[in-house]
């Protein structure tokens, strides 16, 4: 008998302890070689494609897309039987109707909730019956109802740790951007937090346990609107690089998230946030703070607005500058100072 090759989740690194399993790239019964397309794993930083450790045919798929599982749970089993040495997998040689195709777990949901499951039409992998299968044929659903994953379900958990740590206090200031290229508007913002920050230095830090990490590198993320949600890729040394350097990288990062092509490291290690919505952004926004940063800085809707100069009504490109913060870490005082310095650049550039 050939001793089946039990697939687990791997260590992906970055302290990770558990993966999306996004969408499976096999079927069951099909043969694949070493190193094919497996599976697409969502992180909470990216998706990333998990080539095949073996080469055989897929026996079982374990896991069905949309579920999250730990590190070192058996995924699929490739080239034969299980030899019941390892970590249990459901054999696939026996037959089994279609609509019946189901693990032990949801067999037991079904059976508490009083459902056959062989009567229940299955929309996981190869047809098999997902939990939210039995729990929808259990009563009426009222809506359209969608799983809460990938990208959406990453956001959802980071901005839910975000608001539940992190006591956020958000201060407002209005902008006057008349001398400002708008087409040079985030990498503008980006040399100008970066300035800021190297003054205000709690501003880029962190907060681990009873102590606050003062960072000397200025990595500042960009957030990015994406048909899958909202993305920051990271635009490294800020401080350092000149504004062609930097509108050229986040072009680049901006087109790489739209196109779902980041590279893991692009969306690690940001140490302060800037986030523009344009024409969308609103007149102010009071924007949540990407944890484990301690502050977010938000540029509203732009444009000419009515300003006194010199005892005169003037019309101005105007806007609102938005500054979350974590009071723990930043006081009121040193965050409206901060915000004031980066306005003040934006208007002499």
């Amino acid at each position: 008998m050939t001793v089946a090759y039990e697939f687990k989740l791997p260590d992906l690194g970055e302290g990770l302890t558990e993966g999306e399993i996004a969408r499976w790239l096999v079927t069951e019964g099909q043969n694949v070689a070493e190193d094919d397309p497996l599976v697409e794993i969502q992180t909470d930083k990216t998706t990333v494609e998990i080539p095949s450790p073996a080469a055989g045919t897929v026996t079982s798929i374990l896991v069905e897309e949309g579920k999250v599982v730990p590190v070192g749970t058996v995924l699929v089993v490739i080239g034969g039987e299980p030899d019941g040495k390892s970590s249990p997998a459901a054999p696939a040689t026996a037959p089994q109707p279609q609509k019946g195709r189901a693990t032990p777990l949801v067999r037991k949901i079904a059976e508490q909730l009083g459902i056959d499951v062989d009567t229940v039409a299955g929309t996981g992998p190869q047809g098999r019956v997902t939990e939210e299968d039995v729990r929808a044929a259990a009563g009426s659903c009222e809506g359209r109802r969608e799983p809460l994953r990938g990208v959406r379900r990453v956001i959802a958990e980071h901005m839910a740790r975000a608001h539940r740590e992190v006591p956020a206090v958000t201060w407002v200031e209005e902008c006057d951007f008349s001398g400002l290229d708008l087409k040079q508007l985030v990498p503008t913002v980006l040399k100008a937090c970066a300035e800021g920050l190297q003054e205000f230095p709690e501003l880029n830090a962190r907060l681990e346990r009873d102590e606050i990490v003062f960072l000397d590198r200025y990595d500042l993320g960009v957030a990015v609107q994406t048909d899958g949600g909202l993305v920051v890729p990271v635009v490294r040394d800020c401080d350092t690089r000149s504004m062609e350097e930097l509108a050229a990288d986040v072009a680049r990062l901006a087109e790489s998230a739209r196109a779902g092509s980041l590279e893991p490291e692009e969306l690690r290690g940001s140490t302060f946030t800037v986030t523009s919505a344009g024409k969308l952004g609103g007149l102010m926004q009071t924007p949540i703070v990407n944890y484990p940063e301690v502050a977010i800085l938000s540029i509203g809707r732009i444009g000419p607005r009515p300003v006194v100069r010199d005892g005169q009504v003037a019309a101005a490109e105007t806007g609102y500058v938005s500054l979350t913060f974590d009071h723990r870490v930043v006081d009121g005082a040193r965050a409206a100072e901060f915000g004031l310095a980066v306005i003040r650049r934006l208007e002499q550039r």
